[in-house]
């Protein structure tokens, strides 16, 4: 079941949608009946981090920006497992619950990482597929690896849950935008959207309650699946990222069969805010291939 709201031209139509039993957070523009495309973000923002591509995009396509189960204005269910695999079914229950058999899908960062399982796990859903600086099948450069394990480790040892739980993580993430704030290319404004969630009691918890199921270590079932995916790819990579290799960008064009690679230099992990016209003509392209057979 969902609720929404009627939108403009230049306004997205807002939904609200069960899945799982939580609330989820959609936002849609263009025709309605149009070829549906779906855009994931990933962490820790929301929905807005699409904000360039959306309006040329959903001039010929449905384009829906939903805010992950857990981020940005979605419910934050601590009952609720978020596990690799769970995740991955999990978007297959938002296309469901969107009735929607089929789309165009393209995932950011972790957005990513779930759109290639998803490909791989059910290829009649994705027409097309767009991956941007991602873990996808491998994993984080040295340093933010042992980042991202250690925090793991924390979340999944109740002893230490008490001190983390007191931790200022928005200003610690407030500190890796930083960069993209002096730049220009995210305003404090949307930085709160993205971040100013996790100064409550309620949002450290749940954060902690992610970090629990989150594993670090590159996925072996992902890699040996890459050469399955036959559907039309656009590979879209910042050579400048501190946290995922551009290595990864080039297995990926090199073992997926109909991957296309885009190399932004001097560009870091937000590819979509830091270059948005070439990441927008990219995923253009990739929606004027045809699509696989579905």
């Amino acid at each position: 079941m969902s609720r929404q709201s009627p939108g403009t031209d230049h306004q997205p139509r807002t939904r609200q949608i069960a899945v799982d039993g939580a609330r989820v957070a959609c936002w849609e523009s263009g025709p309605p009946d149009a070829e549906p495309v779906l855009l994931l973000h990933g962490y820790p923002a929301d929905h807005h981090c699409w904000r360039h591509q959306v309006p040329p995009l959903s001039r010929g396509h449905r384009v829906i920006t939903p805010d992950l189960l857990g981020w940005g204005r979605s419910e934050r269910p601590l009952h609720l497992s978020f596990d690799y695999d769970t995740e991955v079914a999990r978007l297959g229950r938002l296309l469901d619950a969107l009735e929607l058999h089929s789309v165009n899908l393209a995932g950011h960062d972790y957005g990513g990482f779930l759109a290639l399982g998803f490909a791989q796990r059910h290829p009649g859903r994705v027409r097309r597929l767009a991956v941007l600086n991602s873990r996808a099948h491998a994993t984080f450069t040295r340093p933010w690896y042992a980042v991202f394990t250690l925090t793991g480790l924390v979340a999944r040892t109740p002893a230490l849950r008490p001190a983390a739980l007191r931790l200022p993580y928005a200003a610690l993430h407030r500190r890796t935008f930083g960069p993209l704030v002096r730049a220009g290319h995210l305003t404090p404004d949307l930085l709160h959207h993205y971040l100013d969630w996790m100064d409550t009691p309620e949002g450290r918890r749940w954060l902690l309650h992610y970090f629990a199921d989150y594993r670090t270590p590159p996925r072996a079932d992902l890699r040996r699946g890459l050469a399955a995916v036959t559907c039309p790819t656009a590979v879209v990579w910042g050579r400048s990222d501190p946290y995922l290799s551009p290595s990864i960008a080039t297995e990926l064009a090199e073992t997926v069969p109909a991957a296309e690679l885009t190399l932004l230099p001097g560009t870091g992990h937000w590819v979509m805010e830091e270059r948005p016209a070439e990441v927008t003509a990219a995923l253009r392209r990739l929606l004027s291939r045809p699509p696989a057979h579905i």
